[in-house]
Formats: C-alpha cells, structure tokens, sequence
C-alpha cells in the first residue's frame, strides 16, 4: 500500500466520509480496496461516473457524506449531472479525481482530457485542489469542510506525479 494511498484514504476518514461510489481506476485500485473494506463506508461501484453523482445526491438528501472516486475522464460524462442536480440544489459532493493525460502520461487518449480537466471545473465553478503526498489527508479534509460548507461539489486532483512519489 503506497503512502499517497493511505494519504487519501486517511482524508476520506477525517472528513467523515460515508458512502462513496466509484468508477475503475488503475491509480485508484488501491484506495478503492480500502473503501470498499472499510465497515463504515458504504461502497457502491458504478460504470458511469454520472449514474455515481445522483447516487451521491440521494446519499447526502439521507443523511450521508459523500465521495465520488474516478479518472478525470469521466469529469465529461458527468458535467450535466453535477451541473443539473448538485449544483442546481446545492448539494455537496467531494470528488477524488485521477488526473491523467499530463506530463508523463503513457496512453496517448488520456491527453485530451488531461488538457481538459482544470479548464472544465474552472468554467463550471468547481474549486479543486492538487496536492502533494504529505498534504494529502489534510487537502481531502478540507475540500470535503469547502463541499459541505459551501454545499457544491470540489474536486481533489491527483496526476501522475502523486501516485509516483512515495
């Protein structure tokens, strides 16, 4: 288990999160393991990052914390979910986003999106943080008090260079 792994997954507990759906992932395989062990976080895997959104919304309208765990390819088929339910009534959600397609990359269709991504959740609004490793479980909290606070959906961006650095 990498510390960048447990950075995340130790955010995820301090900011109390309690439900998460997640999309397959490489870099997340290891975080997704944790989550879906853990007793007090309900797990529900989804294979389409929008059908994990609404998901979400009926977890936080019952009483849950919520994360979205996917690639930021997935940010795409999401944006009318976000924009149409979350935002439209104000309803928190944290997202931990594998950012591919940036430096490094070695699948040439992840570029695209890569490029995509910050310019995406800049035009809709949505605050997003990239930390390093050693602020990791310190940013998750966070971005789960900002997505709560300001009952919206915040992003927390993890690129290549996270997951190589121990």
């Amino acid at each position: 288990m990498t510390s960048s792994t447990l950075a995340i997954y130790h955010g995820l507990k301090h900011a109390g999160i309690n439900f998460a759906t997640s999309v397959p992932c490489v870099n997340l395989q290891e975080l997704l393991a944790l989550v879906g062990g853990d007793p007090d976080i309900i797990h529900v895997p989804v294979t389409r990052e929008e059908e994990g959104v609404g998901l979400c919304a009926g977890a936080w309208i019952g009483g849950r914390r919520p994360a979205l765990l996917m690639q930021n390819s997935g940010l795409g088929n999401s944006i009318n979910a976000l924009a149409s339910l979350d935002m439209l009534y104000g309803i928190p959600l944290l997202m931990i986003i594998s950012h591919r397609g940036g430096v490094g990359e070695p699948v040439i269709g992840q570029v695209p999106m890569g490029r995509l991504t910050v310019p995406l959740l800049d035009a809709m609004g949505i605050l997003h943080f990239r930390p390093l490793p050693a602020q990791a479980e310190e940013t998750v909290a966070q971005a789960w008090s900002q997505a709560a606070a300001g009952r919206r959906p915040v992003a927390v961006l993890l690129d290549l260079e996270f997951w190589r650095q121990k």
